[in-house]
């Protein structure tokens, strides 16, 4: 049974090469102006199909997505640190405007130490939040002042809270949300700078708010930000733009404090592996290579 269907395969295989062959035979086979024209067609109909293509998506505005730009951060080269200063003004930012309804759990107070605020200012903002605390020794929870082991308390006691105070709409934490969206602080700075009317043949149901940047345009969060909505301690002028780049640059930091000591510990690393590269080649060049290029021979002493 298997010598047949062998047999039967090496016949299948034998014919379809002499059609491919009668093929390939009369292409070759035929005029050069024959050639020329179906050559020509088929460039017709590929470019017809690429400008259908093109000319399709260029109309259809459900399928565009708009990808924030990349804007010239201070901290965005190798060997750049973060603004402090632009990091303590967007925790102003954050305290005085997005904590209303969003939170960031998982950063605490002794975070800000010796980055926007030193320890005796940290302290003094936890002293602000009554943190919930307990059992105590009869069992019952009780609320004592904030101190710099504390996270950031949250708005609202659980998600269903803030789902009922927002039209049903959950405010994300913003502890990780530059490393949570594409585009990271770019995308943040865009979102909160690209609120507009929405293009005409578009409608925006009630409660939502037309954004290019945000997936599907319709974003349940207003316009927070505006200008002079808030005064800088440092007397930085509290423009629109001044506030988003602010919030931005306080919200990287926030999803990865240790970004400055990170960049640091690299740049000293590359210094130790640089002395330890030049040993390296020192010990290979000037000691290794000798033994590896020495030629040793042998003389045979003469038989006695």
């Amino acid at each position: 049974m298997a010598a047949v269907l062998r047999k039967a395969q090496g016949l299948l295989l034998r014919s379809n090469s002499c059609r491919i062959g009668r093929k390939a035979t009369l292409f070759t086979g035929a005029s050069t102006g024959k050639k020329v024209a179906l050559g020509t067609l088929g460039v017709v109909v590929a470019g017809g199909v690429g400008l259908g293509t093109a000319l399709h998506l260029s109309v259809n505005a459900g399928e565009l997505e708009l990808h924030p730009p990349v804007f010239p951060w201070s901290h965005s080269g190798v060997f750049a640190s973060l603004d402090h200063a632009s990091v303590r003004r967007g925790y102003q930012v954050y305290k005085e405007v997005c904590s209303a309804c969003h939170s960031m759990k998982y950063l605490a107070f002794r975070n800000l130490v010796n980055v926007s605020h030193s320890e005796d200012e940290a302290k003094q903002i936890a002293l602000e939040y009554m943190i919930q605390d307990g059992p105590d020794e009869e069992g019952n929870m009780f609320d004592r002042p904030g101190k710099l082991s504390d996270y950031f308390p949250s708005p609202y006691e659980n998600d269903e809270a803030a789902r009922a105070a927002n039209q049903g709409a959950l405010p994300p934490d913003l502890s990780y949300i530059a490393l949570a969206r594409h585009g990271g602080e770019n995308y943040i700075f865009s979102l909160l700078t690209g609120y507009c009317d929405p293009p005409a043949g578009i409608e925006i149901r009630e409660g939502l708010y037309y954004n290019p940047y945000f997936p599907g345009q319709a974003i349940g969060m207003a316009p927070a930000l505006y200008n002079e909505i808030i005064e800088y301690e440092d007397g930085t002028p509290a423009t629109f733009s001044q506030l988003a780049k602010d919030v931005s640059v306080f919200l990287r930091w926030a999803a990865e404090p240790e970004l400055d000591q990170r960049k640091r510990m690299g740049l000293k690393a590359l210094m130790v592996l640089s002395m330890a590269f030049c040993a390296a080649f020192y010990y290979k060049r000037h000691k290794w290579t000798v033994n590896k290029s020495r030629k040793l021979a042998y003389q045979m002493s003469g038989r006695r």
